[in-house]
C-alpha cells in the first residue's frame, strides 16, 4: 500500500504539467485575447512557476493594453529565470506607460543579457532621445556591430537634431529616405525641415509623405504649416481642413483653419473656428482663462510662437 500511495505521488504532478501544457497549447491556437488569458491562468493554478505561461499571459495583456498586468507576468518571469526577452518585453510594456526610467533600465538588461539583440539596442536608442540623452542613443546606434536600417537613421537623425548638429541630422534623414522613400520617412524628414524653418522643402516632403499614404493625417497638418508659411494660404486652408476632417477635436489644425481664414479676410470663419479651438483646449475646465496661455500645448505656441503671438493678437481684435 505504501508503495502505491508513493507511486500516486509521483504521477500526479506529471499529470498536472501535461495538463497545464495542454492549456497553453490550446491558448495559442485561439483568437480570443481573452480566451487566451484565461486559459493560460488556467495554466498557472495547475503549474504556478510554468514560465511560458507567464510570458505569454504578459505578451496578451500588452496586445490589450493591459501593460501592468503584464509588467507584473514579465516581473515573475524575470524573478524565476531572467531572460532577454522578458527584460525586453517589460520594457515594452513599461514604454506604453510612459515610464521611460523604467524601460530604459530593462532594455540595457536585456542587452546585458544578449549584446546581439538589435530590437533592444534600437528601442533602449529611443527611449534614451525621449529622455533627451542624445549622446547616449548615438552611442547605441553607431556601434560598429549595428547594422544600419532605416529606423536606425531616423533614430540617429532625431538625436542630431536634438544636440542641433543639423547637418549629420540631414545626413541621416537622407539616409532614411534613400534606403526606404515611404510616407514615414519622408514625413519625418519633412518635420526636420520645419523645425530649421526650411518650409518649401518640408512642403515637398509632406506632399510626397501623402502620395504615399494618404491617410496619414498629420501629413496633411504639416504641409498645411509650411504652405501657410510659403504664404499659400488658400493651399493651408485645404489641408487644415482635411486634417480636421481625420480629427474633430484636433486643436491645432482647427488654429490653422482660422489663421488661414484670417489671412484669406473670410473674417467670421476666422473668428468661429479660433472659438472653437479655443473651446477644445478648455474641455470642461471652464476655469481656464481666454489668454495666449491656454494656447501653450499647442503646435503653433511651442514651435511658431512669435508669428502665432502676432495671429493671435490680430484675430483677438476681430
Amino acid at each position: 500500500m505504501k508503495k502505491y500511495i508513493f507511486l500516486i505521488c509521483f504521477i500526479f504532478p506529471l499529470i498536472t504539467i501535461g495538463q497545464a501544457n495542454k492549456l497553453i497549447r490550446k491558448a495559442l491556437k485561439s483568437e480570443d485575447p481573452n480566451e487566451q488569458i484565461q486559459l493560460y491562468t488556467e495554466a498557472l493554478s495547475l503549474e504556478p512557476k510554468n514560465l511560458d505561461a507567464l510570458f505569454y499571459r504578459g505578451l496578451t495583456k500588452h496586445s490589450i493594453g493591459d501593460f501592468n498586468g503584464a509588467i507584473l507576468d514579465y516581473t515573475k518571469v524575470i524573478f524565476y529565470e531572467p531572460s532577454a526577452d522578458a527584460y525586453f518585453n517589460r520594457g515594452n510594456s513599461k514604454y506604453s506607460l510612459m515610464d521611460f526610467n523604467g524601460a530604459k533600465e530593462d532594455y540595457a538588461n536585456a542587452l546585458k543579457l544578449n549584446p546581439e539583440f538589435i530590437e533592444a539596442r534600437y528601442s533602449l536608442a529611443v527611449t534614451k532621445n525621449d529622455l533627451k540623452d542624445y549622446k547616449g542613443a548615438i552611442s547605441d546606434l553607431e556601434k560598429p556591430t549595428v547594422i544600419k536600417s532605416y529606423p536606425i537613421f531616423l533614430q540617429l537623425a532625431r538625436a542630431y537634431a536634438g544636440l542641433e548638429d543639423h547637418v549629420k541630422a540631414l545626413q541621416n534623414y537622407n539616409s532614411a529616405v534613400l534606403l526606404n522613400p515611404d510616407s514615414n520617412t519622408f514625413f519625418a524628414r519633412g518635420v526636420f525641415f520645419m523645425d530649421v524653418n526650411y518650409f518649401k522643402k518640408a512642403n515637398n516632403d509632406f506632399i510626397a509623405a501623402i502620395y504615399f499614404d494618404k491617410n496619414n493625417a498629420p501629413a496633411y497638418f504639416f504641409r498645411g504649416i509650411s504652405s501657410f508659411f510659403l504664404g499659400e494660404y488658400q493651399k493651408a486652408l485645404s489641408d487644415f481642413s482635411a486634417a480636421v476632417q481625420f480629427d474633430a477635436t484636433d486643436f491645432d489644425a482647427v488654429i490653422g483653419v482660422a489663421l488661414a481664414n484670417l489671412k484669406l479676410n473670410d473674417i467670421a470663419n476666422a473668428r468661429l473656428n479660433f472659438d472653437k479651438a479655443k473651446s477644445i483646449l478648455k474641455g470642461t475646465d471652464l476655469s481656464l482663462e481666454d489668454n495666449l496661455e491656454l494656447f501653450k500645448n499647442t503646435y503653433w505656441f511651442q514651435k511658431q510662437y512669435y508669428a502665432f503671438n502676432e495671429l493671435y493678437n490680430e484675430i483677438n481684435k476681430l
